[in-house]
């Protein structure tokens, strides 16, 4: 019998307050029962004990759960999908837990090569905050947006400007639009009367997804907390409005940044973004993507105007959204939004 390093009981057990803090009481559920069987060195410590990566910064306890639910998905296991409720399952407790413990220990071999994947979920609500740097990129340069994603995963945020929105009391975009994002807004409004529009749009991952493809569709949707099924229904409603996969290549993120921002694009504003990615981008690639950007700044001017938007988190509470634009390279706080997107806090005037 072989117990789990404390420090990776404590992300898992880590991860169950981060849950129940989110309203997930099931996921928080699951992830208590692994923390415990980890320290017991039953079949969830034998599952994760030659993960190599970094328990916290690679999720490892988001792997071990999608790693399962994908199962549950598939009707693979029956007895945890009846407790489920992502399948309709009538969630009891401590019996959804110990089930979910028993699918680890029947299908250990099986599950093992499924942690060696990336943690994807392309969280479509967090367009509620990118949508206000969108529009005070369009609304202080007057010009059409190239936008360039890292870290794309399916592109779903690539497609921000054909979603309808309603931003607490704000409105934007077309009432008839397939998708509509609805998330808590304070503070003043974004430029909601800024002319934007979306010239071109490329993004990249490592690992991109084809998300009109109902199978890998399939692997996002694995790795949701069971019971926040408004999440579900949102990634399933975008991937619906999608004709044929986005516009994401296989790249990556330093090679992608350098390329693209090589040369000077006049007659749009350059616009690179991402969202809850950058902790998983190794150190020396961050510095190389700084320095890419910085380079292409000092090249910037009215007529190419370059900015960089991200809503990265500082810590496990929430993401900041910033803006960096040049010419003159001025970085501003924009907002405080919600990991998932569920509210923005906008405090640019």
């Amino acid at each position: 019998m072989t117990r789990a390093d404390p420090g990776v009981v404590e992300v898992f057990r880590r991860q169950v307050g981060a849950c129940r803090a989110a309203g997930s009481e099931f996921t928080a559920q699951i992830f208590e029962r692994c923390a415990d069987d980890l320290e017991a060195g039953g079949p969830v410590a034998r599952l994760v004990a030659d993960f190599d990566g970094n328990p916290l910064l690679d999720a490892l306890p988001q792997r071990v759960l999608g790693a399962v639910q994908a199962l549950v998905l598939t009707g693979e296991a029956p007895e945890l999908a009846a407790l489920h409720p992502a399948v309709g399952g009538t969630p009891r407790f401590p019996e959804a837990a110990d089930a979910f413990v028993a699918v680890v220990e029947r299908e250990l071999e099986r599950l093992r090569p499924e942690l060696a994947h990336q943690v994807q979920t392309n969280e479509v609500r967090r367009a509620a905050g990118l949508l206000g740097g969108f529009l005070e990129v369009a609304r202080e340069t007057g010009l059409p947006l190239r936008v360039l994603e890292i870290g794309s995963s399916a592109g779903l945020l690539l497609f921000f400007d054909r979603y309808r929105y309603e931003l607490g009391p704000h409105r934007w975009g077309d009432p008839r639009a397939a998708l509509h994002l609805r998330s808590a807004w304070t503070g003043p409004p974004p430029a909601l009367d800024a002319p934007l529009r979306v010239a071109t749009r490329q993004g990249c991952d490592l690992h991109p997804i084809d998300a009109s493809d109902p199978i890998q569709l399939r692997r996002i949707q694995s790795y949701y907390w069971a019971n926040q099924l408004d999440r579900q229904r949102l990634l399933v409603q975008a991937a619906a409005a999608l004709e044929g996969p986005a516009p994401v290549e296989c790249i990556r993120a330093g090679d992608f940044v350098a390329r693209e921002l090589a040369e000077r694009r006049a007659g749009v504003a350059s616009v690179l973004f991402h969202s809850s990615m950058w902790w998983y981008v190794p150190r020396a690639e961050q510095q190389r993507i700084h320095s890419a950007v910085l380079e292409a700044g000092e090249r910037a001017d009215p007529s190419a105007p370059l900015a960089w938007l991200r809503a990265e988190p500082p810590d496990l509470h929430c993401a900041e959204l910033r803006l960096t634009s040049w010419p003159g390279g001025e970085d501003r706080l924009l907002a405080r939004v919600a990991h998932h997107g569920e509210w923005v806090e906008w405090l640019a005037a």
